[in-house]
């Protein structure tokens, strides 16, 4: 229990105080040794971005200790009926399988500011499966959780400005036309831009290289 204090920045009473209350699970016993595993380090890293949001412990383990089945996960998150992403349950053990060593208190408060996790009952919720694989998969590339939360803050001010800009494109031009119809062409110009984006910044990343190294020793 000291090493899961000490790994969580937490006392060893914290711990025993969040385990009486059943924020988290009790440790798995050979004989009288307790053992604590990388999910009940991320379950009292969760508490503590949860603390962090303004959440209170009562209110926590009341998100610990009731599932509340067959409630849909859009309402957990404030979608519409139309939301396109699909949303993924996760325990906060199969969390820190998607971002081993990463999911600290900083990078948990980062993705639920900008909407990318929620929680339901003792699961979190994150809202694209999409954004999840991609996000693992830079991770497991070498990326910081931490740098990919902020591209993807600087991403959300970006995309949004596209979406008022096709938004406008409805009202002012096709007025009263489902959006839903506007999506898929919208999301086909989009894709088709950052396409030909990376390809002018990759060409100029590429050439300024071999400037570089064909340029004489000074």
């Amino acid at each position: 229990m000291a090493e899961l204090a000490r790994e969580a920045g937490i006392t060893v009473r914290t711990v025993r105080f969040y385990r009486e209350r059943g924020l988290i699970r009790p440790p798995r016993r050979e004989g009288r040794i307790a053992w604590y595993d990388d999910g009940h380090l991320a379950r009292l890293r969760t508490i503590a971005a949860l603390l962090e949001r303004g959440h209170t412990l009562n209110g926590i383990a009341d998100l610990a200790a009731t599932i509340e089945t067959g409630r849909d996960i859009g309402e957990v998150l404030g979608l519409g009926a139309d939301f396109e992403e699909t949303p993924v349950r996760l325990s906060p053990e199969e969390l820190a399988d998607h971002f081993e060593g990463e999911v600290t208190p900083a990078n948990l408060a980062a993705a639920l500011d900008l909407g990318y996790l929620a929680t339901d009952g003792p699961d979190i919720v994150h809202v694209s499966r999409r954004l999840l694989d991609v996000s693992t998969a830079l991770v497991r590339e070498g990326v910081p959780l931490a740098a990919v939360l902020e591209a993807g803050r600087s991403v959300r001010v970006h995309t949004d400005a596209l979406a008022a800009i096709f938004a406008a494109v409805l009202r002012d031009h096709i007025p009263g036309t489902d959006p839903a119809k506007l999506r898929p062409l919208a999301q086909s110009v989009v894709t088709a831009e950052v396409s030909l984006a990376l390809d002018r910044h990759l060409r100029a990343e590429a050439a300024e290289t071999a400037e570089a190294a064909e340029a004489p020793d000074a």
